[in-house]
């Protein structure tokens, strides 16, 4: 998978605020492809819910995938008709290349999307994006599958639904809901640096999208939704289903191999609360050391295994030696990446010679009681030996723990000059990649930075560079931005240093 360079981390949430400037706050796009009956009526009710309910200012793009009938001059219609429509034209199919385009390039603080078919009732529009705009939360999904939540569909299209999700969570450990409802949304900010390492571009785009930011520990609010199938869906179920599970399995494999630079969308300290400095609670100690009971269970078992098979063709001692071996390399392994956290293959082969060494501490014991058996008998019983090795085993599990998280894998993130404790500044990255409005006052609003995706026309159709004039009509230069009237509300970022005052009784 690709990692092109992105423009750094992601800046600490704020509450959005709001203005008369011109800038909308919310691009809502629809994707369309041959939606030549269907487009103007969802385009027109769209806009009448928003013009109705929407507190804030808008905008609905018409992403035309390449569409041969009459779409294209449909949403050139909606376009000069209504102020607040905007259409966008690319030559190339695909949903989740319409979405990687337009996003890129709108100015909007927080962009969504929507299905043509507004399968999704539009009432759960401003539940979707309030958490994005308040910022509480980074994306946000409608949900069909939540327990509040409302569908009318038929059985094929609720057990292809249900089975892909349970796909998802036992092969990549999702833990949102609903992966394909054509309803969600993203803040910008997170978008910029989001969409670079996502490389589908047809109906996976949404569930990559989803897998890599909660692997990344962004925030994902689900929002239950009421939704009613549309019989008359040009869907192919079969091809989609095939391109998921390819999806599933290109992202899986990239995700085990680390080969996916998901720190790029590391919140500054102070953002999440786990990362404050609390004296007294060591770092991670609860999570590692339930991943490591795991790990190490597994790791019994299997050893015991091993040790069983061995010992028919081999003594106590040797096949307890390659048992131990065997099952040592594997429970590094296993550790280092999922109790400890440590991705890619820098430092694999000294983190394995560094667990040899707890594995000759184990050996020692197991050994050490293999032998105290042998001399208290002369022909002990399979079960005893067995009986000695799960009590030597439990010893050697608590030392190799406490090797493992002092020596082999340390947190070392206290010696970084990056963060430091005392300022709680947010590190923001030098050059014009950087966010505008890191430097500037709070009552702006940034252009998006140069995009890999915004510069290339090809793939995209006639889509100008982002500080040339843009889809929407507006030109831009790298150092000028949209500037918000006077805000309605505002609130600070939340830092380690701030306090309740309510705390003081």
């Amino acid at each position: 998978m690709r990692t092109e360079p992105s423009p750094g981390n992601l800046p600490a949430r704020e509450h959005l605020p709001a203005g008369n400037a011109g800038t909308p706050v919310l691009d809502v796009v629809i994707p369309v492809y041959n939606e030549e009956k269907d487009l103007q009526p969802c385009v027109l009710r769209l806009h009448e819910h928003l013009a109705r309910t929407f507190p804030y200012a808008f905008r609905i793009t018409i992403a035309d995938n390449a569409s041969t009938d009459t779409t294209p001059l449909v949403a050139a219609r909606l376009e000069a008709e209504i102020p607040e429509v905007r259409a966008f034209r690319l030559e190339q199919k695909g949903r989740g290349r319409a979405l990687r385009a337009v996003w890129s390039a709108s100015d909007a603080p927080v962009l969504a999307y929507m299905d043509v078919d507004l399968s999704t009732d539009l009432n759960a529009l401003l539940p979707l994006v309030a958490p994005l705009i308040s910022g509480h939360s980074d994306l946000a999904i409608g949900s069909r599958l939540a327990r509040s939540s409302r569908v009318v569909r038929g059985a094929k299209r609720e057990f292809i639904s249900r089975t892909y999700n349970l796909i998802l969570r036992g092969s990549l450990q999702a833990r949102f809901s609903d992966a394909q409802c054509g309803f969600k949304a993203i803040r910008r900010d997170v978008a910029q640096v989001l969409l670079p390492l996502v490389e589908d571009t047809g109906w996976f785009f949404d569930t990559e999208m989803l897998v890599l930011a909660e692997r990344a520990g962004l925030r994902i609010h689900e929002v239950p939704v009421d939704w009613v199938d549309d019989p008359d869906s040009t869907v192919h179920i079969v091809k989609t289903a095939t391109d998921d599970l390819k999806g599933v399995w290109r992202v899986g494999r990239a995700l085990a191999t680390g080969s996916l630079a998901l720190d790029r969308l590391a919140r500054p300290f102070g953002d999440d609360p786990r990362d404050r400095e609390i004296s007294g609670v060591p770092k991670g100690l609860a999570r590692q050391l339930v991943g490591f009971c795991v790990v190490g269970g597994l790791s019994t078992l299997f050893y015991l295994l091993l040790y069983s098979g061995f010992r028919t063709f081999s003594g106590s001692q040797v096949a307890n030696a390659l048992a131990l071996l065997v099952s040592a390399v594997a429970n590094t392994a296993a550790n280092r990446r999922l109790t400890f956290g440590v991705r890619g293959r820098g430092g694999a082969v000294k983190h394995q010679a560094q667990g040899l060494v707890v594995f000759g501490i184990g050996l020692a014991l197991t050994s050490g009681s293999l032998a105290a058996l042998n001399a208290a008998t002369n022909d002990p019983a399979h079960s005893t030996e067995l009986a000695v090795l799960i009590a030597a085993n439990l010893a050697a599990t608590v030392l190799r723990f406490l090797l493992f998280r002092a020596w082999v894998f340390p947190d070392r993130r206290d010696e970084s000059p990056s963060t430091v404790v005392a300022s709680h500044t947010p590190a923001v990255p030098a050059g014009p990649a950087s966010p505008v409005y890191a430097t500037a006052p709070r009552s702006s609003y940034s252009t998006a930075p140069e995009s890999p995706y915004s510069t290339t026309p090809e793939p995209y159709g006639p889509m100008s560079a982002p500080y040339g004039p843009t889809p929407y009509g507006t030109t831009h230069s790298p150092h000028d931005h949209q500037t918000w009237g006077d805000a309605t509300m505002q609130l600070q970022p939340v830092r380690p240093s701030d306090h309740d005052p309510r705390d003081a009784r």
